[in-house]
Protein backbone atom coordinates (compact mmCIF):
# COMPACT_ATOMS: atom_id res chain seq x y z
CA UNK A 1 0.00 0.00 0.00
CA UNK A 2 1.51 3.51 -0.79
CA UNK A 3 1.82 6.16 1.40
CA UNK A 4 -1.58 7.59 2.70
CA UNK A 5 -3.73 4.75 0.58
CA UNK A 6 -6.67 3.69 2.64
CA UNK A 7 -7.56 -0.44 2.42
CA UNK A 8 -10.83 0.11 0.56
CA UNK A 9 -13.31 -1.00 3.07
CA UNK A 10 -12.06 2.52 4.19
CA UNK A 11 -11.75 4.76 1.07
CA UNK A 12 -13.57 7.87 0.89
CA UNK A 13 -17.12 7.80 -0.92
CA UNK A 14 -17.67 4.31 0.41
CA UNK A 15 -21.24 4.94 1.06
CA UNK A 16 -23.87 6.51 3.71
CA UNK A 17 -22.45 7.68 7.19
CA UNK A 18 -24.22 5.53 10.28
CA UNK A 19 -25.29 7.94 13.08
CA UNK A 20 -22.89 5.83 15.25
CA UNK A 21 -20.01 6.53 13.60
CA UNK A 22 -20.88 10.13 13.41
CA UNK A 23 -20.92 10.16 16.90
CA UNK A 24 -17.65 8.23 17.36
CA UNK A 25 -15.92 10.48 14.97
CA UNK A 26 -17.36 13.40 16.23
CA UNK A 27 -15.79 12.73 19.77
CA UNK A 28 -12.89 12.27 18.17
CA UNK A 29 -12.84 15.19 16.97
CA UNK A 30 -13.85 17.22 19.43
CA UNK A 31 -11.07 15.85 21.89
CA UNK A 32 -8.21 15.78 19.53
CA UNK A 33 -9.19 19.68 19.29
CA UNK A 34 -10.12 21.19 22.62
CA UNK A 35 -6.67 21.38 24.43
CA UNK A 36 -6.20 24.51 22.69
CA UNK A 37 -8.59 26.69 25.31
CA UNK A 38 -6.70 25.15 28.21
CA UNK A 39 -2.98 24.64 27.45
CA UNK A 40 -0.55 27.72 28.61
CA UNK A 41 1.25 28.23 25.12
CA UNK A 42 -2.63 29.87 24.22
CA UNK A 43 -1.85 32.22 27.09
CA UNK A 44 1.33 33.36 25.96
CA UNK A 45 0.30 33.96 22.88
CA UNK A 46 -2.33 36.01 23.50
CA UNK A 47 0.46 37.80 26.25
CA UNK A 48 2.58 38.38 23.23
CA UNK A 49 -0.07 39.93 21.65
CA UNK A 50 -1.03 42.02 24.24
CA UNK A 51 -4.07 40.47 25.84
CA UNK A 52 -3.45 39.20 29.13
CA UNK A 53 -7.06 38.13 29.81
CA UNK A 54 -8.37 35.05 29.39
CA UNK A 55 -11.90 35.69 28.35
CA UNK A 56 -11.05 38.02 25.19
CA UNK A 57 -8.21 36.19 24.50
CA UNK A 58 -9.92 32.93 24.05
CA UNK A 59 -12.45 35.19 21.88
CA UNK A 60 -10.10 36.40 19.63
CA UNK A 61 -8.75 33.21 18.82
CA UNK A 62 -11.95 31.82 18.31
CA UNK A 63 -13.08 34.67 16.31
CA UNK A 64 -9.75 35.24 14.30
CA UNK A 65 -10.92 32.98 11.51
CA UNK A 66 -13.85 35.37 11.02
CA UNK A 67 -11.92 38.26 10.47
CA UNK A 68 -12.27 41.75 11.98
CA UNK A 69 -16.07 41.30 12.75
CA UNK A 70 -17.73 43.34 16.00
CA UNK A 71 -18.06 42.14 19.11
CA UNK A 72 -21.63 41.29 17.88
CA UNK A 73 -20.68 38.80 15.76
CA UNK A 74 -18.87 36.59 17.55
CA UNK A 75 -21.85 36.52 19.74
CA UNK A 76 -24.12 35.67 17.69
CA UNK A 77 -21.65 32.66 15.85
CA UNK A 78 -20.60 31.79 19.43
CA UNK A 79 -24.54 31.13 21.23
CA UNK A 80 -24.56 30.47 24.44
CA UNK A 81 -22.65 33.37 25.79
CA UNK A 82 -23.70 36.73 27.19
CA UNK A 83 -23.69 39.87 25.66
CA UNK A 84 -21.19 41.22 28.85
CA UNK A 85 -18.95 38.13 27.90
CA UNK A 86 -18.71 39.04 24.78
CA UNK A 87 -18.46 42.70 24.61
CA UNK A 88 -15.03 42.35 26.95
CA UNK A 89 -13.63 41.20 23.47
CA UNK A 90 -14.41 44.98 21.75
CA UNK A 91 -10.67 46.34 20.98
CA UNK A 92 -8.97 42.95 20.48
CA UNK A 93 -7.89 43.77 16.77
CA UNK A 94 -7.52 47.35 17.13
CA UNK A 95 -4.42 45.10 19.67
CA UNK A 96 -3.50 42.80 16.97
CA UNK A 97 -5.15 41.82 13.06
CA UNK A 98 -7.24 38.82 13.16
CA UNK A 99 -4.31 37.38 10.55
CA UNK A 100 -2.00 37.58 13.48
CA UNK A 101 -4.60 35.86 16.70
CA UNK A 102 -4.62 32.76 14.02
CA UNK A 103 -1.14 32.79 13.35
CA UNK A 104 -0.29 33.02 17.27
CA UNK A 105 -2.73 30.34 17.33
CA UNK A 106 -1.46 27.78 15.14
CA UNK A 107 2.19 28.54 17.15
CA UNK A 108 0.51 27.65 20.40
CA UNK A 109 -0.99 24.40 19.09
CA UNK A 110 2.10 23.15 17.45
CA UNK A 111 4.07 23.70 20.52
CA UNK A 112 1.46 22.64 23.00
CA UNK A 113 1.44 19.52 20.61
CA UNK A 114 5.18 18.92 20.98
CA UNK A 115 5.55 19.76 24.47
CA UNK A 116 2.68 16.80 25.45
CA UNK A 117 4.38 15.00 23.32
CA UNK A 118 1.86 14.17 20.48
CA UNK A 119 3.99 12.03 17.66
CA UNK A 120 2.18 11.24 14.45
CA UNK A 121 4.22 9.21 11.95
CA UNK A 122 4.29 10.74 8.06
CA UNK A 123 2.28 7.59 7.20
CA UNK A 124 -0.32 8.25 10.13
CA UNK A 125 -0.15 12.06 9.30
CA UNK A 126 -0.94 11.72 5.40
CA UNK A 127 -3.38 8.73 6.43
CA UNK A 128 -5.43 11.26 8.50
CA UNK A 129 -5.07 13.75 5.86
CA UNK A 130 -6.72 11.45 3.17
CA UNK A 131 -9.53 11.04 5.17
CA UNK A 132 -10.09 14.47 6.63
CA UNK A 133 -9.39 16.66 3.54
CA UNK A 134 -12.49 15.33 1.68
CA UNK A 135 -14.56 15.81 4.48
CA UNK A 136 -13.63 19.61 4.59
CA UNK A 137 -13.25 19.76 0.61
CA UNK A 138 -16.95 18.41 0.39
CA UNK A 139 -18.83 19.64 3.11
CA UNK A 140 -21.56 22.33 2.55
CA UNK A 141 -21.26 25.42 4.38
CA UNK A 142 -24.18 27.25 3.91
CA UNK A 143 -25.68 28.47 7.30
CA UNK A 144 -21.97 26.95 9.04
CA UNK A 145 -20.18 30.17 9.71
CA UNK A 146 -17.54 29.04 12.02
CA UNK A 147 -16.98 26.08 9.96
CA UNK A 148 -16.62 27.89 6.83
CA UNK A 149 -14.53 30.50 8.62
CA UNK A 150 -12.30 28.10 9.44
CA UNK A 151 -12.34 26.40 6.15
CA UNK A 152 -10.86 29.66 4.36
CA UNK A 153 -7.95 29.79 6.62
CA UNK A 154 -4.85 28.74 4.56
CA UNK A 155 -3.02 25.90 5.77
CA UNK A 156 0.15 26.27 8.00
CA UNK A 157 2.96 24.50 6.80
CA UNK A 158 3.22 22.30 9.77
CA UNK A 159 1.96 18.99 9.20
CA UNK A 160 0.51 18.56 12.76
CA UNK A 161 -1.03 21.46 13.38
CA UNK A 162 -2.19 21.62 9.41
CA UNK A 163 -4.16 18.54 10.39
CA UNK A 164 -5.51 20.31 13.43
CA UNK A 165 -6.74 22.97 11.42
CA UNK A 166 -8.69 20.23 9.66
CA UNK A 167 -9.76 18.71 12.72
CA UNK A 168 -10.88 22.16 13.46
CA UNK A 169 -13.31 22.88 10.43
CA UNK A 170 -14.92 19.59 11.49
CA UNK A 171 -15.26 20.15 15.05
CA UNK A 172 -16.67 23.87 14.42
CA UNK A 173 -19.47 22.51 11.83
CA UNK A 174 -20.92 19.91 14.23
CA UNK A 175 -21.46 23.26 16.59
CA UNK A 176 -23.29 25.42 13.65
CA UNK A 177 -25.39 22.42 12.80
CA UNK A 178 -25.98 22.26 16.68
CA UNK A 179 -27.36 25.64 16.76
CA UNK A 180 -30.11 24.60 14.20
CA UNK A 181 -30.93 22.17 16.26
CA UNK A 182 -31.07 23.86 19.54
CA UNK A 183 -33.46 26.41 17.68
CA UNK A 184 -35.80 24.41 16.51
CA UNK A 185 -35.99 23.33 20.07
CA UNK A 186 -36.63 26.85 21.48
CA UNK A 187 -33.82 26.66 23.24
CA UNK A 188 -32.42 29.98 23.29
CA UNK A 189 -28.57 30.74 24.40
CA UNK A 190 -28.62 30.70 28.36
CA UNK A 191 -31.55 28.06 28.61
CA UNK A 192 -29.33 25.34 26.49
CA UNK A 193 -26.25 26.30 29.19
CA UNK A 194 -28.80 26.01 32.13
CA UNK A 195 -29.68 22.34 30.97
CA UNK A 196 -26.10 21.29 29.71
CA UNK A 197 -24.88 21.93 33.33
CA UNK A 198 -28.31 19.97 34.79
CA UNK A 199 -26.93 17.25 32.80
CA UNK A 200 -23.85 17.26 35.39
CA UNK A 201 -21.81 17.57 32.38
CA UNK A 202 -20.10 20.71 32.84
CA UNK A 203 -19.64 22.16 36.09
CA UNK A 204 -22.63 25.33 36.47
CA UNK A 205 -19.73 27.23 38.32
CA UNK A 206 -17.47 27.17 35.17
CA UNK A 207 -20.44 27.95 32.80
CA UNK A 208 -21.82 31.20 35.10
CA UNK A 209 -17.88 32.22 35.32
CA UNK A 210 -17.29 32.02 31.28
CA UNK A 211 -20.57 33.02 29.94
CA UNK A 212 -21.45 35.35 32.18
CA UNK A 213 -25.13 34.87 32.75
CA UNK A 214 -26.65 36.81 35.71
CA UNK A 215 -28.80 35.50 38.71
CA UNK A 216 -31.68 36.74 37.02
CA UNK A 217 -31.28 35.32 33.64
CA UNK A 218 -30.28 31.98 34.99
CA UNK A 219 -33.35 31.97 37.03
CA UNK A 220 -35.48 33.01 34.10
CA UNK A 221 -33.81 30.37 31.67
CA UNK A 222 -34.31 27.78 34.69
CA UNK A 223 -37.69 28.71 34.89
CA UNK A 224 -38.89 28.08 31.28
CA UNK A 225 -37.27 24.64 31.60
CA UNK A 226 -38.95 23.57 34.47
CA UNK A 227 -42.35 24.83 32.59
CA UNK A 228 -41.28 22.38 30.28
CA UNK A 229 -40.81 19.62 32.79
CA UNK A 230 -37.24 19.34 31.54
CA UNK A 231 -35.85 20.76 35.12
CA UNK A 232 -37.71 19.48 38.15
CA UNK A 233 -38.64 21.95 41.27
CA UNK A 234 -34.72 21.93 42.05
CA UNK A 235 -33.43 22.49 38.93
CA UNK A 236 -32.43 18.85 38.39
CA UNK A 237 -32.69 17.12 35.30
CA UNK A 238 -35.68 15.17 34.69
CA UNK A 239 -36.26 12.06 32.50
CA UNK A 240 -38.18 14.10 30.15
CA UNK A 241 -34.84 16.67 30.18
CA UNK A 242 -32.68 14.02 29.73
CA UNK A 243 -34.76 12.08 26.64
CA UNK A 244 -34.77 15.76 24.91
CA UNK A 245 -30.94 16.13 25.33
CA UNK A 246 -30.25 13.26 23.84
CA UNK A 247 -32.68 13.73 21.48
CA UNK A 248 -30.97 16.54 20.13
CA UNK A 249 -27.91 15.04 19.90
CA UNK A 250 -29.56 12.90 17.90
CA UNK A 251 -30.89 15.05 15.48
CA UNK A 252 -27.21 16.76 15.38
CA UNK A 253 -25.69 13.33 15.06
CA UNK A 254 -28.08 13.50 12.02
CA UNK A 255 -27.37 16.52 10.12
CA UNK A 256 -23.82 15.86 10.41
CA UNK A 257 -23.65 12.42 8.27
CA UNK A 258 -23.69 14.60 5.21
CA UNK A 259 -20.39 15.72 6.72
CA UNK A 260 -18.78 12.34 6.93
CA UNK A 261 -20.69 10.52 3.57
CA UNK A 262 -17.51 11.42 1.53
CA UNK A 263 -15.87 8.27 3.51
CA UNK A 264 -18.15 6.59 5.12
CA UNK A 265 -18.58 4.38 8.56
CA UNK A 266 -15.01 3.24 8.32
CA UNK A 267 -13.10 5.95 7.57
CA UNK A 268 -14.95 7.72 9.76
CA UNK A 269 -14.19 5.28 12.51
CA UNK A 270 -10.57 4.89 11.10
CA UNK A 271 -9.83 8.81 11.16
CA UNK A 272 -11.40 8.82 15.03
CA UNK A 273 -8.47 5.70 15.68
CA UNK A 274 -5.87 8.04 14.15
CA UNK A 275 -5.95 11.01 15.62
CA UNK A 276 -6.59 9.56 19.62
CA UNK A 277 -3.13 9.73 20.03
CA UNK A 278 -3.42 13.75 20.12
CA UNK A 279 -6.27 13.09 23.06
CA UNK A 280 -3.99 10.52 24.41
CA UNK A 281 -1.12 12.85 25.20
CA UNK A 282 -2.83 15.15 26.57
CA UNK A 283 -4.63 13.38 28.84
CA UNK A 284 -1.56 12.06 29.80
CA UNK A 285 0.16 15.42 30.81
CA UNK A 286 -2.96 16.29 33.02
CA UNK A 287 -4.47 18.42 30.06
CA UNK A 288 -8.26 17.86 29.76
CA UNK A 289 -11.74 19.07 30.29
CA UNK A 290 -13.40 19.11 34.40
CA UNK A 291 -16.08 16.68 32.77
CA UNK A 292 -16.31 14.23 29.32
CA UNK A 293 -17.93 15.68 26.55
CA UNK A 294 -20.61 13.55 24.06
CA UNK A 295 -20.00 15.51 20.89
CA UNK A 296 -18.70 17.67 18.71
CA UNK A 297 -18.85 21.18 19.98
CA UNK A 298 -17.14 23.54 22.37
CA UNK A 299 -14.65 23.26 25.44
CA UNK A 300 -14.06 23.70 29.34
CA UNK A 301 -13.15 27.89 28.97
CA UNK A 302 -15.99 27.69 26.89
CA UNK A 303 -18.26 25.64 24.96
CA UNK A 304 -19.98 27.98 22.23
CA UNK A 305 -22.94 25.78 22.05
CA UNK A 306 -24.85 23.23 24.86
CA UNK A 307 -26.53 21.57 25.81
CA UNK A 308 -23.97 19.33 24.00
Amino acid sequence: MQLGELPHAARPGDGPTGLRAVRHVSRAVSAAHQFIYLVPESAQEAAALGVTSRGPAYLAFRSAAMGAVPWQVTLAAFYNFSPRAVRAMAGVWDVAPPDRWQAARFLAAGWAMRRVGVHLTVDRLAEARSLIDPVVAGAGYAGKVLAAANASVALPSDPLVALWQQITVAREWRGDAHLVVLAENGLGPCDCLVLHTATGRLPTALARATRQWNDEEWGAATARLTARGWLDSNALVTGAGSAARERIEADTDELCAALWAPIGDAGAHRLASLITPITDAFAAAGTCFPVARTDGVHGALPARAGPS
